[in-house]
């Protein structure tokens, strides 16, 4: 007697059924391979903690709406994760499960209250995490440095993000000069190896507001550890939400630090050295960027380490940091 068993493969982050008996198989996966792929648009998106894993989430009218469990409950796939909907290209599915679950009764049951859930890092996977330093005309100035004459870029490490809301236990032993950086991040959508800068925005999946924190004595007063100094555990919070390409202008985005409430950063993208296409382009002439990767574009002044000498009062345990760029949220956390 033959039995007709069904496997259910996580791949890709979409939960997939695929019956072993028959040619029934061979079609679910040349289907897989033939469906449309491409960037996600028109829509707010966030990493969030449920049931102890990841989940892709979108910001509706109607509330947040958990992905992985408006598919199941309409019965259509879709990715499960930020960086399966990134690294797989998943757009299409996305938006067509969005669309469904707002005119869906049936969906009711994956919309959530947003001060109910508990935030992820908006990518928790990405291959790369590259940074553009000393990428803002005034933070050059204010720190004594002379403009670049092509980005300056080193890296953090996947341990180095967090999220929304999120605690940075800071590293007492190794360091004391902690510093903020409010920085617009972008989010990778396609790969992209030698594109040209008139094309450059195209491989971008979104936007989102992060901080390239810092130890500086790490960074500067160890014979120039920049690596030790930008990515200590929780060193990279990045939230709440990806905000998809098509509705941002990054070049002109307002962007601001507040330490508890008090504004110490206030500048605008548009003060840029290199502007995001210029960022892109450089970056993958050097080495190709893949659907999800991350890239820290650089501080405005206002930074501690730009203060004189004598009024350098480094962050500390117990205080809140709120960063903001126009349009893509504020992102929040404390230090302890």
């Amino acid at each position: 007697m033959k039995h007709d068993r069904r496997y259910f493969l996580k791949g890709a982050g979409t939960v997939v059924a695929l019956a072993t008996a028959g040619a029934s198989g061979s079609a679910q996966a040349q289907s897989e391979d033939k469906r449309e792929r491409g960037i996600a648009r028109g829509l707010t998106l966030l990493t969030m903690r449920r049931n102890g894993e990841y989940r892709l989430a979108a910001k509706t009218s109607k509330g947040i709406l958990d992905v992985p469990e408006a598919a199941k409950l309409l019965r259509l796939q879709a990715p499960a994760t930020m960086d399966d909907l990134l690294q797989e290209e998943d757009g299409p599915r996305l938006s067509a499960l969005v669309a469904a679950a707002s005119k869906s009764p049936a969906s009711a049951g994956a919309f959530l209250k947003e001060e109910s859930i508990e935030f992820g890092p908006v990518v928790t996977r990405p291959e790369k995490i590259v940074c553009v330093g000393l990428n803002y005309r005034r933070h050059a100035k204010e720190i004594g440095m002379p403009i670049p004459k092509q980005p300056v870029l080193f890296n953090k490490y996947n341990n180095a993000l967090h999220h929304q809301n999120g605690s940075i236990k800071l590293p007492l032993e190794v360091a004391t000069k902690f510093d903020y950086e409010v920085e617009l991040v972008i989010v990778m959508g396609r790969e992209a190896k030698n594109v040209s800068e008139a094309e450059a925005l195209a491989y971008v999946a979104g936007y989102s507001t992060g901080n390239d924190f810092s130890a500086r004595d790490l960074q500067l007063e160890t014979g120039g550890q920049w690596m030790i100094g930008k990515t200590p555990d929780y060193f990279a919070p990045l939230g709440p939400y990806l905000v998809t390409a098509d509705q941002i202008d990054p070049d002109h985005l307002r962007i601001e630090c507040r330490v508890n409430g008090e504004t110490r950063q206030s500048s605008e993208t548009n003060d840029f050295i290199f502007n995001s296409r210029q960022m892109i382009s450089y970056i993958s002439r050097h080495l190709t960027l893949k659907p999800g990767d991350i890239i820290f574009t650089g501080t405005p002044e206002g930074v501690i380490l730009g203060k004189p000498k004598d009024k350098q009062v480094w962050l500390k345990p117990g205080d809140k940091v709120a960063c903001s760029v126009e349009k893509l949220g504020e992102l929040k956390f404390d230090l302890v």
